[in-house]
């Protein structure tokens, strides 16, 4: 009878100091990315490890540390260009400190969101980073994840208000006056204004600009030129309908997306308009296309790499429990816009 072949057993952190000469203490260190570890005893491990084919056993290790090295993020889809390139410097930046990202899309649902959060504390992440939905007003199960002792921080698409939680978001105020005294200062006097749904920080705030920039200058707000919904093309198109019919047109157009923008300027053409010279178009985002669609777009550069660096700054000192002053904690970081100019204005 054939001696049945025992199946070897996994190999292990001890196994990894035997083949080493290294001590169980300094392995564990390695795979936590301890800051106080030589590269060469680091490379030397690491080698090791992929030699033996090691794979280590992150669940088990965070239930005897209460740490996962995990950072869950919900983010409302991932295709949009500005969370795009904040989730990849987020990532980058993490991976170089240890930690794991995982990604999550709410879709703008509500309830999806909710069921995110839940999942994510059961999986025992270390910390959330969450940009809300458009429509999200009850924050509750944010507040019940925080109160399980999860640190939170929100970024862009923030509360309305006060919140307990790390705030880090752009100067939107600020970037839609930009968008708006830019028109009125090369001419403009009869501007229209698409923006998003007002439950949503961004828009309040863009929105609070663009009154800003009007009040400057003294000229009328035409009501009926301006749109709260969803940034979409196919509203873009709507909205622009409704604009267009009447018995005079706009000469400026704010749009505060750059998919809008770029609708509108696609719809211009379609009406016989010349972009800039009947209307002037200024978007938000500064997203790949608005540079490279003819005439190019003015638009707001919000700086999604140092949003996302400013998102890791911030979370790696609340978890390495560095000294945060009470202001620094509760007071919302908002990041600088600019203004980039190019052929639609």
């Amino acid at each position: 009878m054939a001696a049945i072949k025992k199946t070897p057993k996994s190999n292990t952190i001890i196994q990894v100091a035997e083949a080493t000469g290294l001590s169980p203490a300094t392995i564990s260190r390695v795979l936590n990315n301890h800051p106080y570890v030589k590269e060469a005893t680091k490379k030397k491990v690491l080698e090791m490890i992929e030699k033996l084919g090691y794979q280590r056993n992150n669940i088990a290790s965070g239930l005897r540390s209460n740490k996962t090295r995990t950072i869950g993020l919900i983010v409302p889809r991932i295709s949009m260009f500005f969370h795009a390139e904040v989730i990849t410097t987020i990532q980058n930046i993490l991976y170089k400190h240890g930690y794991n990202l995982t990604i999550c899309q709410s879709g703008d649902s509500v309830d999806m969101e909710k069921d995110l959060i839940r999942a994510l504390q059961s999986v025992r992440v270390d910390a959330v980073v969450a940009a809300c939905t458009l429509h999200t007003t009850d924050f509750t199960p944010f507040e019940q994840l925080m109160a399980s002792g999860t640190p939170l921080v929100f970024y862009d698409r923030v509360p309305v208000g006060k919140t307990s939680a790390m705030v880090i978001k752009g100067d939107d105020v600020q970037g839609g006056y930009l968008a708006t005294s830019h028109l009125i200062e090369i001419g403009c006097k009869n501007i229209a204004h698409i923006s998003g749904p007002l439950d949503c920080n961004l828009y309040q705030d863009r929105l609070k600009g663009f009154y800003n920039a009007m009040k400057v200058a003294d000229l009328p707000v035409r009501k009926e030129w301006l749109f709260y919904q969803e940034l979409t093309k196919e509203n873009a198109r709507t909205a622009l309908k409704k604009i267009f019919e009447g018995p005079d047109f706009p000469d400026g157009l704010v749009a505060d997306n750059d998919t809008t923008a770029i609708t509108a300027l696609k719809f211009a053409k379609e009406m016989g308009l010349k972009v800039p010279q009947d209307l002037k178009i200024v978007g938000y985002s500064n997203d790949p296309r608005s540079e490279i669609i003819t005439p190019s777009i003015t638009t707001i550069e919000q700086y999604p790499e140092k949003m996302g660096e400013k998102i890791v700054e911030v979370l790696m000192a609340r978890l390495q429990h560095k000294n945060l002053s009470q202001a620094e904690l509760l007071a919302p970081t908002i990041m600088p816009v600019q203004l980039i100019r190019r052929l639609s204005t």
